[in-house]
């Protein structure tokens, strides 16, 4: 059965615990990385796990995911986004992979800080997969062996300035402003027979209460398999390295079809990307200070549940 983990502060003390239905089961032990929690704690024990409880309520939300870990992003893997993000998804046949800093990384109920030359700040809801196990060479993942490489699930929100982001072509800087990359609260290991429901997970992201975003895992395009061999073949992964599978459509950011794009190419520099603004300025769905961002992943029968994410847009001092 899936486990959620809660990584916490309380008492000024950092730790793990088991936590079901609001009560937090501590875990024995100092661990300060993701790493160092996954490799000296097995799911077996850890759900037999007894002792004194506290509840949720009592403590303070850490990221399950440390910043020593490597935040690896999927970009347009989900069919509809593509269409969104003005890409053709029967001409893009490839994996987009990009990072982000892993300094971006915040707890789940962190408030999101819009730095003040950024405009257009959106949202994107993503499954996060974390590592179970060094990868050290190119490796061929099915379905039947990726429970070797995938200790658990987390949510992640891939906040992204797009005003940097698409004018500048940084996808780095853009997705990589400090709180930008809130992960959690729980982060849900997987037995052998769990991995099958990572098709089959419900994505919702809603802002100030309206559904923006809601799609399955099950329409990925490129999946976890797929995409771990790949990485696997381009550089190492680690133990709670954290690869964010991409998001649904639903995002703020408006970008032109590929017939307009190619009318805009013939443009001025300064033109073309004056006319980007115009479009994006006309977008009420943008975030704005004071907005709430909600986040929630799960299976339909309830047996993973991720939690709520709950981030509050402020701006930067």
């Amino acid at each position: 059965m899936p486990l959620n983990i809660l990584h916490f502060r309380h008492q000024d003390r950092a730790q793990w615990g088991v936590i079901r239905h609001g009560v937090i089961t501590p875990i024995a032990g100092d661990f300060a990385t993701t790493a160092d929690f996954l490799q000296n704690n097995d799911i077996a024990q850890l759900a037999a796990l007894q002792g004194p409880t506290l509840r949720e309520s009592e403590v303070q939300w850490l990221s399950p995911v440390t910043h020593n870990q490597q935040f690896i992003c999927q970009g347009a893997n989900y069919r509809q986004h593509m269409i969104e993000s003005g890409m053709n998804p029967d001409a893009k046949n490839y994996n987009m992979i990009f990072t982000k800093a892993s300094s971006c990384i915040v707890a789940a109920d962190a408030d999101v800080l819009r730095p003040a030359h950024v405009r257009f700040l959106d949202y994107e809801i993503e499954l996060g997969l974390v590592l179970k196990r060094d990868v050290l060479s190119r490796q061929t993942i099915t379905a039947d062996n990726l429970h070797q490489y995938i200790a658990g699930i987390v949510i992640v929100n891939d906040y992204s300035a797009r005003d940097v982001q698409i004018p500048q072509m940084q996808f780095y800087k853009g997705k990589s402003y400090r709180t930008f990359g809130p992960v959690g609260p729980y982060l849900c290991l997987l037995e052998p027979q769990d991995m099958a429901m990572l098709g089959s997970l419900a994505l919702t992201l809603t802002v100030n209460g309206q559904t923006r975003q809601r799609d399955i895992t099950g329409n990925l395009v490129h999946g976890p398999a797929k995409t771990l061999t790949e990485l696997s073949g381009v550089h190492d992964l680690f133990p709670g390295d954290l690869v964010a599978t991409g998001t649904p459509a639903g995002c703020a950011l408006s970008i032109p079809s590929p017939a307009k794009q190619r009318i805009a190419a013939l443009l001025p520099e300064a033109a073309k990307w004056k006319m980007f603004m115009k479009v994006q300025a006309a977008r009420p769905q943008y975030l704005q200070q004071g907005d709430l961002v909600e986040a929630r992943i799960a299976s339909p029968d309830g047996k993973i549940d991720l939690g709520v994410q709950r981030n509050r847009i402020k701006e930067a001092t």
